[in-house]
């Protein structure tokens, strides 16, 4: 009896060990859960939540190790990631810009803010995983994100609520997966059609949401298009054009916003600029425009600004920004981030060109594009016969000197 009567009270015991572990472990995650939603709500209203000194300890050194970078071009740094930023993407409407990281967060950035002291950022949890890369949708209502861990599309809808605040809600449920390689590029066709996933070295979508290309060890870049019915139904994906001209494998290419024009790095150290507005349909091949020298490597990205004036090229930490009509280099930006550039995007009025690198996001003036954007107006200016358009270019010229003027102030301060 004696041996039975311990052998129960063993077994209570481990029992309520069990029950106690089990209450902290509920405790603790909702105390996890109750931060995560102060932190969130801190987020929306742009007041900070009490931490304990520990975490804010934490928090202070983790800023201090930050990659510190000035540059006379420098219109401002995005720094609310505590992760490697791994993809940011514009939306169409030109309002938002959204990054991802390996903090498992997707942050949603207001591009009014840029030239502002504070920019805050309205937060998307990525639940048990995170995003490696992020696209918005056509109508800047959702964006979908791949995850690294479950090899699949998620999206988040963004709900704006009743006190102006935007809120996100993750689909039910994620893309099944297809892919059996590691996906390097995801895409959202600006008509709303179609999702593309590639496992190519580098891919996107043209932005006129025509065209897929794709580019890998082979020094050209191949383009199809995505053809569909009278009645919208998908048709086939049929070749247009290859890009051929490269001496080694094309690194990466980007379109311009109205996909006439295209521009290519490649491993044979040029970039070179295409007139893409072709009727390839009659086997017309696109026209080569410019060979230009430049430093690339290995990931090395491009971007063409959307009025295709100005080509930046990024090589390890560092970017070069070209006249894409003279090929002449006119910035050099090195020392950008503390890690190899991994996304390069010209926002959707060309006023800002935007990478990552670290756990910053860098923004700077496209002081190249506003100085072939005045010299256009000028001679613009010449012809204009009619005074509300000789008005109407005075005064964008006027704001686009502002800009010129105050990098030049700077320079000088500098000095």
């Amino acid at each position: 009896e004696f041996n039975m009567e311990i052998a129960a009270l063993c077994a209570l015991t481990l029992l309520l060990g069990a029950l106690v572990v089990l209450v902290a472990l509920a405790v603790g995650r909702r105390k996890e859960e109750i931060r995560e939603e102060l932190e969130q709500a801190a987020e929306f209203t742009g007041k900070s939540s009490k931490k304990p000194k520990q975490e804010k300890q934490r928090s202070r050194k983790d800023k201090a190790s930050q990659h510190t970078f000035s540059h006379l071009l420098l219109a401002s740094s995005l720094k609310s990631h505590s992760g490697n930023v791994t993809c940011i993407d514009f939306s169409s409407n030109g309002k938002y810009l959204a990054s991802c990281a390996d903090d498992r967060t997707v942050r949603i950035w207001s591009t009014k803010d840029f030239l502002e002291r504070e920019h805050k950022c309205l937060r998307a949890n990525v639940d048990l995983d995170h995003a490696t890369l992020v696209r918005f949708s056509p109508d800047s209502r959702a964006f979908i994100t791949w995850l690294a861990n479950g090899d699949t599309i998620r999206i988040f809808k963004m709900i704006k609520k009743e006190d102006g605040t935007m809120t996100f809600k993750a689909a039910p449920e994620d893309f099944p997966q297809k892919h059996k390689a590691p996906i390097i590029n995801i895409g959202i066709a600006e008509t709303g059609k179609f999702i593309m996933s590639m496992t190519n070295s580098y891919a996107s979508i043209s932005p006129c949401g025509r065209f897929v290309a794709s580019c890998g060890f082979t020094p050209d870049v191949k383009v199809w298009e995505v053809c569909f019915g009278k009645g919208g139904e998908f048709k086939e994906v049929a070749r247009a054009f290859d890009l051929k001209g490269h001496s080694a494998g094309v690194h990466a290419f980007a379109f311009s916003n109205d996909s006439h024009r295209m521009v290519t790095v490649s491993k044979d150290g040029t970039w070179k600029l295409w007139n893409t507005n072709v009727e390839y349909k009659k086997q017309q091949d696109p026209y080569l425009l410019k060979t230009v020298p430049c430093a690339s490597s290995d990931g090395s990205r491009a971007a063409l600004s959307p009025d295709g004036r100005v080509v930046a090229i990024s090589d390890g930490c560092n970017v070069a920004m070209y006249n894409a009509t003279t090929g002449q280099l006119e910035e050099e930006l090195n020392g950008i981030h503390s890690e190899e550039i991994n996304d390069l995007r010209f926002d959707i009025n060309g006023r800002f060109l935007v990478c990552s690198g670290d756990k910053a996001i860098r923004v700077f003036h496209n002081a190249p594009g506003y100085r072939a954007a005045i010299r256009d107006m000028q001679d613009m200016l010449k012809k204009a016969q009619n005074e509300a358009m000789k008005q109407r270019l005075q005064q964008q010229i006027a704001e686009a000197q502002i800009v010129i003027n105050t990098a030049n102030l700077k320079k000088k301060a500098a000095l």
